[in-house]
């Protein structure tokens, strides 16, 4: 089947109600949600052979007033303190062609639209006035190209190749069974009309690739859509092995207001706002680490960079030394407490990343507290190696490593294999509580809040039970 058609009935169906942004902030007319193909003859395509002229386009609808939702992010996280109240209201209405071409064609792949782009095969409309043999003078409607940069007026129409309903449909092929699918609607811990909130499972991996039969985003657009036109987005990520709240994005919109919030909070992020601002994005992971800190609780600012190993093969991540020469966009900083310490020479942490760097916690945990996460052999590998020795111990007197298939979840997963009484350990790390603004709230009515309203807009908070292998290791150190 054709995208066209495809994407037609889509966008027919993409009315969204009032719940979801609001009458003339999120378009929700059906006529305006309507691509149609037309011929070129009554326009002039600048520049361009009379073939061309007779060449078929894929018309958007005339571009409306929309939340900007990088502005928006940035109020919730109170980040645009700089910017005058005159600035901020006209860049609320602005948008870019690229990102409209995206918000009309939920079906086209982002790089086809980026390439249509760069291949300078987009247009917009344009109205010139010409003088007739008769001397009248007489509207004509031009084609003119447009950037993905370029910002839209009310009412400019963008035209697209009809090439475009010839790309194949992208096909996803997800045969969940019964138990499958009601596997991941039991991951939900909130829903609301503007997010999704998973409890992740370990060993589930975020995102598809090489070798990855499923993945999260993929089942969550296949079985968390409901009865919502758009499929869920993702709105951070979580390594493979760690388990806890993951927040997705019902909509486009609600997923890109999120995405602006995450990037201003951990990009910001800096002592002087940890100590002095309340922080409307707030994360805390639980981890299970070998040893114990010298402090029970303080501040990691420790920069990381990436380095290769084994002759390329693979990477890690690393502490990076020489502060002279340090990139902003390599710091990192992490803030911890210690929740409980154990005879056995465990200790229960609680982390909170103020960025978001790759591996971040695991790193600064190993390298800097110098108490890797039990589980972690790429960043601890050494200190599970002097673990053996609880081999007989009486943490593992009475392990039974085998696993029965009665503990098998769907997808292959287990979570009741790999606590601290048996040998072959899984990876303690589970981001346990989450505290965010509630976008559902403010897409409600947009228009309708003052900065001073958003400030005080009030937050949800998100808690994930442990996975039973770490509240079995939880137990076991408490007994």
């Amino acid at each position: 089947m054709l995208v066209g058609a495809n994407l037609l009935r889509r966008l027919l169906r993409s009315q969204l109600s009032a719940d979801d942004g609001g009458t003339g902030f999120i378009i929700t007319a059906i006529y305006h949600l309507r691509p149609h193909c037309s011929t070129t003859t009554e326009f002039s395509d600048e520049g361009n052979s009379e073939k061309k002229k007779e060449s078929k386009w894929f018309t958007l609808p005339p571009f409306a007033k929309t939340v900007n939702a990088s502005e928006l992010g940035a109020k919730l996280a109170r980040k645009n303190h700089l910017k005058s109240a005159t600035s901020a209201e006209t860049s609320a209405y602005e948008t870019t062609a690229l990102k409209w071409v995206l918000k009309c064609c939920l079906e086209l792949p982002r790089n086809l639209v980026q390439k249509l782009f760069r291949l300078r095969q987009v247009r917009r409309e344009s109205i010139a006035m010409e003088v007739t043999d008769d001397g009248c003078q007489v509207q004509k409607i031009q084609l003119k190209r447009v950037g993905a940069k370029d910002s839209l007026n009310i009412g400019d129409k963008i035209f697209l190749p009809i090439s475009v309903c010839e790309v194949p449909e992208e096909k996803h092929e997800h045969d969940c069974t019964d138990e499958e699918s009601n596997f991941i609607r039991s991951l939900e811990l909130y829903k609301d009309t503007a997010i999704i909130v998973l409890n992740k499972p370990p060993g589930m991996p975020v995102q598809g690739g090489i070798g990855i039969k499923w993945s999260l985003d993929e089942l969550a657009a296949a079985w968390l859509r409901y009865d919502y036109s758009e499929s869920p987005r993702l709105v951070h990520r979580l390594d493979r092995d760690c388990s806890g709240i993951l927040v997705m994005g019902r909509t486009q919109m609600s997923a890109a207001i999120l995405h602006s919030v995450f990037r201003e909070e951990t990009l910001g992020a800096s002592k002087h706002d940890s100590d002095n601002e309340k922080r409307v994005l707030q994360k805390r992971y639980w981890a299970l680490v070998i040893g114990s800190p010298r402090r029970p609780k303080g501040t990691i600012s420790a920069p990381l960079r990436k380095v290769v190993v084994d002759d390329g093969k693979s990477d890690r991540i690393t502490v990076f030394e020489h502060n002279n020469t340090i990139l902003s966009s390599q710091h990192a900083i992490t803030e911890y407490r210690v929740i409980k310490t154990s005879t056995h020479g465990f200790t229960w942490l609680e982390l909170s990343p103020l960025t978001g760097r790759k591996h971040q916690v695991r790193v600064h945990c190993a390298e800097v507290l110098g108490t890797p996460i039990v589980g972690d052999y790429k960043y601890g590998w050494q200190a599970h190696r002097r673990l053996q020795n609880l081999a007989e111990s009486d943490l593992r007197k009475n392990s039974n490593e085998k696993v029965a298939k009665e503990n098998m979840l769907p997808f292959g997963l287990n979570m009741d294999s790999g606590s601290i009484s048996e040998k072959h350990l899984r990876l303690h790390l589970h981001c346990r509580e989450m505290i965010l603004p509630n976008v559902s709230q403010v897409l409600r009515n947009p228009k309708s809040f003052t900065d001073d309203d958003l400030s005080k807009l009030k937050s949800l908070e998100i808690v994930a039970p442990l996975p039973s292998y770490m509240q079995k290791s939880w137990d076991i150190l408490n007994s």
